[in-house]
């Protein structure tokens, strides 16, 4: 009888592992922020997408202006924002409908631990009568077609594209942290525009002139991949109405 004796067992002692605090461990991962985007390209083709970008201002005033369930004017009557599809024709602050050629949504815990994100309630008849026809939430980047009381009288234009914020007055237009996530959107014309939200004329989407002037190489083209449609930054056009000079020295930096 063959008795086979096994090779010993060879025993390697490795160092322990340093310990990490959890809050190091947090510090050294970056806040990231989940996108969607439904757009049509240059050729008509439907572009569906999901993004994944790091927290930073110039992505999420981008995706969050309007929260679900406000109602937009189109030719045909009102449509929630959530409704809206690439390829439909809404209606301008001007008379002439335009085609809606992106919508980007996300959704934000306007009151989470890691950030708080206040949205803005507009009472209704604040701004007059039906304006907006009943209390309408809108998010940080929502910018309405009203002069704030501390511009008017001075060398403003008589319209101007001014944060909702500005109007907070903690009576008929407050600030707002629901507990619970919040569908935001946001709408890309063929042409920047006016568009009646609500009862309120509020602004489409664009980037503003100096936006993408002070990012990086890198982050610039993240932005612009988001938007099948633009190739350059210059193909988002002029604005419609002039910015609150606050705003404009905001995307500055």
């Amino acid at each position: 009888m063959t008795i086979s004796l096994a090779a010993p067992k060879q025993y390697v002692s490795t160092p322990p592992r340093p310990q990490i605090r959890a809050t190091q461990t947090r510090a050294s991962i970056p806040m990231t922020r989940n996108f969607e985007v439904a757009a049509l390209k240059a050729d008509n083709r439907l572009h569906i997408a999901q993004h994944k970008t790091p927290v930073l201002p110039l992505f999420d005033d981008a995706f969050s202006a309007f929260a679900m369930g406000a109602l937009v004017s189109t030719p045909n009557g009102h449509t929630a924002v959530e409704d809206l599809q690439p390829g439909d024709m809404i209606s301008t602050t001007t008379g002439e409908p335009a085609k809606v050629l992106w919508i980007g949504s996300s959704t934000i815990v306007p009151a989470g631990r890691e950030r708080r994100t206040p949205l803005i309630r507009i009472m209704a008849d604040t701004f007059g009568p039906s304006r907006p026809s009943s209390f309408l939430t809108v998010g940080p980047s929502a910018r309405l077609l009203q002069t704030p009381q501390h511009l008017r009288g001075d060398t403003a234009p008589n319209q101007i594209f001014s944060l909702a914020r500005e109007f907070v007055d903690g009576v008929n237009v407050i600030e707002v942290c629901p507990p619970t996530p919040v569908r935001m959107f946001h709408l890309c014309l063929e042409r920047h525009a006016a568009i009646t939200v609500g009862g309120m004329e509020m602004e489409t989407f664009h980037p503003g002139n100096k936006a993408l002037r002070s990012v990086s190489h890198t982050t610039r083209d993240l932005f612009l991949s988001m938007f099948p449609h633009i190739a350059h930054a210059r193909d988002f056009g002029p604005l419609a109405y002039p910015r609150a000079p606050e705003l404009e020295a905001t995307l500055a930096n």
